[in-house]
């Protein structure tokens, strides 16, 4: 028996919009929905009130996304696009000090105020759809630093060099997870702890024994 599309991969859209009425459109139900999960959050967010919000029939928002984990996942997969591409522009100025200290402060600030990103990446260890997007994303930016890392850290062996490379990432993303969940003072504190914490390991690493 064969199985469609939709019941092999629930958490994908129902098509992939190219024509650009469609494609502004699918971008428009994203960002409401992302409101929406910012307000009410993952479990008070539902299709109904996604469609109402976005001014369009229960049955034509099918038509784009199967259910409310298409539609989660869709975001999520945003915010890596949007994280990748921080991280793609500051590589090039990427240095121990300044440089560092202002892709922490781009991260944290997109963390605490993308809509929905807390929300959605709160809960990523329930959602097996979401590790693996998150792992995926976790290699992607470790092939990167890696990659960067050959001129900050030229005296590092190569195996050393992937594994900093994958630390640095997963490590920071959770501290600025957990920041989110904190009042404001106290996330802003444990940012600057954070920066000091990246740039006392990177000396560390790049003093010669």
């Amino acid at each position: 028996m064969t199985t469609s599309h939709t019941e092999a991969h629930p958490t994908q859209p129902r098509r992939n919009p190219r024509q650009a009425r469609s494609i502004e459109r699918v971008n428009a139900i994203l960002g409401t929905a992302a409101e929406l999960i910012s307000e009410k959050g993952i479990d008070n967010t539902t299709m109904s009130a996604i469609a109402r919000a976005s001014n369009m029939s229960l049955a034509s928002l099918y038509r784009y996304f199967p259910n409310k984990s298409a539609i989660i996942h869709a975001i999520a997969e945003r915010h890596v696009e949007q994280l990748d591409q921080l991280l793609r522009e500051h590589l090039p100025v990427l240095d121990f000090e300044s440089g560092l200290d202002h892709l922490i402060d781009l991260y944290a600030r997109f963390y605490r105020h993308e809509p929905g990103y807390k929300e959605i990446w709160s809960g990523v260890e329930g959602m097996p759809e979401l590790r693996a997007l998150d792992q995926r994303e976790l290699f992607m930016n470790a092939r990167e630093l890696h990659e960067a890392s050959q001129q900050l850290l030229p005296d590092l062996d190569e195996k050393r060099r992937w594994l900093v490379s994958m630390l640095l990432p997963r490590t920071c993303g959770s501290i600025l997870r957990l920041a989110t969940t904190l009042p404001e003072d106290q996330a802003s504190s444990l940012v600057e702890e954070l920066k000091v914490l990246v740039r006392t390991y990177l000396t560390s690493l790049s003093q010669k024994p």
